[in-house]
């Protein structure tokens, strides 16, 4: 596709058991005009061969691959640099959106003075709502101490987050807090869709396996963090 409306970007690290139903549930999309960057980071699995499946049945698939683990930040943002959508959308290799979660926040989006959304989720193993009453907190204040947005669920425009110079490369982990108080601090406009269009997988993901990792980082966004 040439510059399609959307470009969704999924960073894959070894098979989870719901890649192939997290890819399927982006193809499926009521809203078509998006294309879908894949990333294999360095995989020890043999994923290029479950990449290259889909994409036989549905072009709108890019492949790419590192030579090497580079890690999640680093994968999101050559993504970025390799998308040509007017809006990036995110999406986890093991977490299920909603099949009108495009249709909904591209709607939200160009109706509205915002820069980007992300909306409620529900657990995959709890079925409860995810961050709900973070959802109904000002943002800007809420950031000091946690991150309310569900990172899967990001819709932002492309320009926005290359203006603010992607993802910072040196968080490792808790790259989307990071993302996501660099983008209030410069005045960008994000609104929480109240809601549940995605299924967030909970088990053995980077958040539980790296939980140390993960809320050192955050302790220093949280330290860097200025309210305006």
């Amino acid at each position: 596709m040439i510059n399609p409306t959307i470009s969704c970007i999924m960073s894959v690290h070894n098979k989870t058991p719901h890649l192939e139903n997290s890819i399927q549930s982006v193809l499926d999309q009521t809203y078509t005009d998006f294309d879908f960057l894949i990333i294999d980071d360095g995989s020890s699995e043999n994923i290029l061969e479950i990449l290259k499946k889909f994409r036989k049945i549905d072009n709108r698939i890019k492949i790419f691959k590192n030579s090497e683990n580079i890690g999640l930040t680093k994968s999101l943002n050559r993504l970025i640099n390799e998308s040509t959508g007017r809006y990036i959308a995110r999406q986890d290799a093991d977490d299920i959106s909603d099949k009108k979660r495009f249709e909904t926040q591209i709607n939200f989006l160009t109706k509205n003075n915002y820069d980007g959304c992300t909306t409620l989720a529900r657990g995959l193993q709890s079925n409860k709502i995810l961050r709900l009453k973070s959802s109904l907190l000002p943002v800007k204040t809420l950031l000091k101490f946690k991150n309310p947005f569900i990172h899967g669920t990001l819709m932002i425009n492309r320009k926005v987050i290359q203006d603010i110079g992607l993802y910072k490369e040196y968080f490792y982990f808790a790259q989307d807090y990071k993302l996501f108080t660099d983008l209030v601090t410069k005045g960008c406009r994000i609104k929480i869709i109240k809601k549940v269009l995605y299924r967030s997988n909970q088990e053995n993901n980077i958040s539980n396996n790296h939980k140390k990792e993960q809320q050192a980082y955050a302790k220093e966004v949280q330290k860097s963090y200025k309210i305006l």
